[in-house]
């Protein structure tokens, strides 16, 4: 099984962007499977010595991997977080295969007001995943942990997509950052 993880902060675009992945995967007819690592560990409470579930996700996980293989599946899209080198490390270990990582980035302007439209009706929850975006940035960035970084400011959804198709499949130069150097069109950006 290889895995395309689409990592970064909250707020940053990983499920939109992961879901875009899967459709243009679908569109070239390469079979697939997308999974958000959040709706993996998604369970209340989450045990003191592992607050965000990361052990039940990745048992989830490794279980989902087996569905996936005995219907022909072998390349998974995951969105989710991945903070360090050994949580990377147990992904590749659950899924019996290679992690590809890209992780994408967003303006802290841009990211906050995606926030603040996501949770607009929710005052605890903006002001958690606020705080969240900004120490995750931090964290994500000094790590570095990912084979490229993709910045999503002002790009839609759909171009992010086709970049990291394009970078995955070894089209394009894993050096370079960001977006495509030519400038994006109109209908690029959002």
């Amino acid at each position: 099984m290889r895995a395309l993880l689409i990592n970064g902060t909250v707020g940053v675009g990983k499920t939109s962007v992961a879901e875009s992945v899967g459709m243009l995967l679908g569109l070239d007819g390469v079979p697939h499977a997308i999974v958000d690592f959040d709706w993996l560990r998604r369970v209340w409470p989450a045990p003191v010595d592992d607050r965000f579930n990361e052990r039940l996700a990745l048992v989830n996980l490794a279980s989902m991997v087996l569905n996936f293989a005995d219907v022909g599946i072998d390349l998974l899209v995951i969105a989710g977080v991945v903070e360090s080198l050994e949580h990377r490390q147990a992904i590749t270990v659950a899924i019996g295969g290679h992690v590809w990582s890209c992780r994408l980035t967003v303006d802290p302007a841009e990211g906050e007001a995606r926030l603040r439209d996501r949770h607009r009706d929710d005052e605890n929850a903006l002001a958690w995943h606020l705080y969240r975006f900004g120490e995750l940035d931090a964290t994500l960035r000094e790590a570095a942990l990912d084979d490229v970084v993709v910045d999503t400011t002002g790009v839609r959804v759909q171009v992010v997509a086709r970049r990291i198709l394009e970078l995955f499949d070894g089209r394009a130069d894993p050096s370079e950052v960001g977006m495509p150097s030519d400038e994006p069109n109109e209908a690029d950006v959002e």
